[in-house]
């Protein structure tokens, strides 16, 4: 029984060994690319660079400060592309010792043609009078922003639009604050409060009680 079990042994010592070595070749084509993307002109950082392993569904993204970083096998191409700059494919050397390679890769500028645009003026003047009061020009990103953050419309929107989870549990805990501070006693009114009383006597010599044009109000 002990001689037959022996040429198991051997096999599966056999076995483990190539099966080791195997992995560990496996292992040395691997590498890892670290580099920087950046212009072929002016040494500019390129952000937002994809960066695919070809013929491989993996790939990363530069930063943007341009940097990289990929791990892949000796003998792929990278591919590199970017909106306003031509591809480029780099082939990673099967010779490279070591599992670290740097690499700057620099991207070239490409142009576009755009259609042709022809520009006429209006017919008339009657026609530039009625272009001005009725047409509807889209606005851009700066008056869209400077409307979002108007104070009327955020006054509005507060008193309009119903509170969240967070604005609701921050009023309920203040409640409670307010009633922890008073209990077992009838809490003040400030109807009886001097201060009260001078600040709204100060409030109402300085104006703040006056009416005021509200474009976003309805009474407008």
């Amino acid at each position: 029984m002990r001689m037959k079990f022996i040429p198991y042994c051997f096999i599966l010592i056999f076995f483990f060994f190539v099966t080791g070595i195997a992995s560990a070749q496996n292992t040395s084509g691997i590498i890892q690319i670290n580099g920087v993307t950046m212009t072929a002109d002016s040494l500019r950082a390129v952000p937002d660079v994809v960066i695919l392993v070809k013929n491989k569904n993996r790939g990363v993204e530069s930063e943007y400060t341009g940097v990289f970083s990929i791990v892949c096998y000796k003998g792929d191409t990278l591919d590199f592309t970017c909106l306003g700059f031509r591809a480029k494919e780099f082939v990673i050397p099967k010779d490279i010792k070591g599992q670290y390679f740097s690499l700057i890769q620099l991207m070239v500028q490409d142009t576009f043609y755009l259609p042709e645009t022809i520009i006429r003026p209006l017919p008339s003047k009657q026609g530039f009078d009625y272009a001005f009061q009725h047409w509807h020009i889209p606005n851009d990103q700066y008056e869209v922003a400077r409307k979002n953050t108007d104070a009327y419309l955020l006054r509005a929107l507060a008193y309009t639009l119903p509170h969240d989870g967070h604005e609701s549990q921050s009023r309920v805990l203040q409640q409670q604050a307010r009633e922890a501070v008073y209990y077992g006693q009838q809490q003040p009114m400030n109807i009886l409060n001097p201060i009260a009383w001078g600040q709204f006597f100060e409030a109402w010599k300085r104006g703040d009680f006056r009416r005021q044009s509200n474009p976003y109000s309805s009474e407008y």
